[in-house]
């Protein structure tokens, strides 16, 4: 069996917008079919417990929202209320009363409610107060409200914890009012799982190579190598669990999949004094994950290493980005005979077989969670070659991976860095420093040529030349265009 969450969790991503409003519905009005065909991503998970948590909440928001808007909370709740005199006055009350501020709050109580009624009494007060028509399509509402520019009220952060609370109780530290934020409130969406739903694996049991019978050759793994310590991670593994904590030649890191955007990057953890525990918020911002750290629960966003929500932002505080690459199992082994990779006993129950997480999303261009903007050089899930220096975090790279198959030598540079991609036969990308080197040839494994005839071997931590020069290994992942635009929508792509 699943746990709960997580067999919520799953049901939740992949639904693909089935409908709970059409269940044992043969008679509806034409907005009830309409709802029908959009649908929502909700399960029946929810169903027992949420809306009655819900209702509750109410009176204690109340004794803690400002003077201006004290009945903010209260009445965005009260539109979900099971009694109608409840229910109408608050409609009348947040119509009458009309702000922008209200979108955001009205958009995520109808992602919580199963009830048909009230979820288009919410759309049509949004249509009649804003203008827009955008029917029943969350997504078209989410992405038209990113776009305007509008005071959120003060009091959205506790609607915020309060409501989320209700779900999971640690959701309330996350959006407590006195919390600092560098991304817009309204843009953090619920995932679908409760903290840490997705479980993280830490400090996983490895296998030897030889021990992994479980693994085809084909079978898709992430590499990383520190020190010597080589370590394989199946994708297959990864895609259950999202995230894994673990040391790797005696360096904390967290290998951080998100599935939805697909990337993977590998952290240290270790800023300073301080080694933050991470793990799963159960958030998104731009359908990427949030990692929350166990401290001061503060929000990371993924694709930027840094703090986004919480007591840390605004600290300086950069994780260090480390080597990984996206390869086969059996390529991997190939290079490294004396890898570890992780063991199929990881605690959990799950099939674990190749493909079988996130298939239905995988298959398709279409995005589970929208996002602000969208950029149609590449399709939304072509996959890049991601590169950001740290000594230049505002001069982004992308490197469409189709573009490097057909260039597996490629010499390019981000600002004063030089440095070379080096794309083998198995479709595998790593980057090097290129210093003043002109390489003019690779033989699609593991050595290449320079301009003066000299030989370089490639090894997973750098290319060593006959003489003994290093040109040491650059961070570089993997990620989906529409996700690494959406977080770097300045970055620069070579297609």
């Amino acid at each position: 069996m699943f746990a709960p969450a997580i067999r919520f969790n799953f049901l939740y991503r992949e639904s693909q917008l089935s409908s709970f409003l059409c269940v044992n519905s043969s008679a509806k009005s034409p907005l009830e079919t309409q709802l029908c065909r959009v649908g929502f991503r909700l399960r029946k998970y929810l169903a027992g417990f949420l809306l009655l948590s819900l209702f509750a909440v109410t009176d204690s928001c109340a004794q803690t929202v400002g003077p201006l808007d004290e009945r903010f909370v209260p009445r965005l709740v009260e539109v979900i209320s099971a009694d109608e005199s409840t229910n109408a006055a608050a409609l009348d009350e947040l119509s009458a009363f009309w702000q922008m501020s209200y979108v955001a709050p009205l958009l995520e109580t109808i992602s919580l409610t199963r009830n048909r009624r009230r979820v288009i009494q919410i759309f049509e007060l949004l249509r009649a107060n804003t203008g827009q028509s955008f029917h029943f399509d969350i997504q078209l509402w989410y992405g038209w409200l990113w776009h305007q520019q509008y005071e959120m009220a003060p009091e959205y952060a506790a609607f915020k914890a309060r409501l989320f609370a209700t779900i999971d109780p640690r959701f309330r530290a996350y959006f407590s009012a006195d919390r600092n934020t560098s991304i817009r409130l309204d843009e953090v969406r619920w995932g679908g799982v409760l903290q840490d739903g997705i479980p993280p694996l830490r400090s996983p049991a490895m296998v030897a190579a030889t021990e992994a019978d479980y693994l085809d050759d084909g079978n898709i793994v992430f590499g990383i190598e520190i020190d010597g310590d080589a370590r394989a991670y199946p994708k297959r593994i990864l895609a259950w669990h999202e995230m894994f904590v673990d040391n790797i030649a005696q360096i904390p890191v967290i290998g951080v999949y998100c599935t939805l955007c697909g990337s993977m990057i590998i952290y240290e953890t270790q800023v300073g004094s301080v080694n933050y525990q991470m793990g799963t918020s159960g958030f998104l911002y731009r359908s990427n994950k949030l990692m929350y750290d166990r401290t001061t629960q503060s929000l990371w966003n993924t694709l930027w290493g840094k703090p986004v929500i919480g007591p840390l932002v605004g600290k300086n505080i950069q994780l260090k980005r480390r080597s990984v690459v996206t390869t086969s199992w059996g390529e991997w082994r190939r290079r490294h005979p004396d890898t570890t990779v992780l063991s199929l006993d990881t605690g959990y129950q799950r099939d674990y077989g190749e493909g079988v997480a996130y298939r239905d999303y995988f298959a398709t261009d279409e995005l589970m969670f929208n996002v602000p903007d969208l950029d149609t050089r590449l399709k939304n899930k072509d996959e890049v070659l991601a590169i950001i220096l740290p000594e230049y975090p505002d001069q982004p790279l992308a490197i469409a991976t189709a573009y490097l198959s057909d260039h597996q030598l490629l010499q390019a540079e981000i600002a004063a860095v030089r440095f070379v991609v080096v794309t083998d036969n198995s479709g595998a990308s790593r980057v090097f420093a290129a210093d003043s080197t002109q390489f003019v040839d690779f033989d699609g494994d593991d050595t290449l040529a320079d301009e003066q005839g000299q030989l370089w071997q490639l090894s997973e931590s750098r290319l060593v030349g006959e003489h003994g020069q290093e040109l040491l290994r650059l961070p570089a992942h993997r990620a989906f265009w529409f996700g690494w635009y959406s977080a770097y929508s300045k970055t620069r792509l070579i297609h």
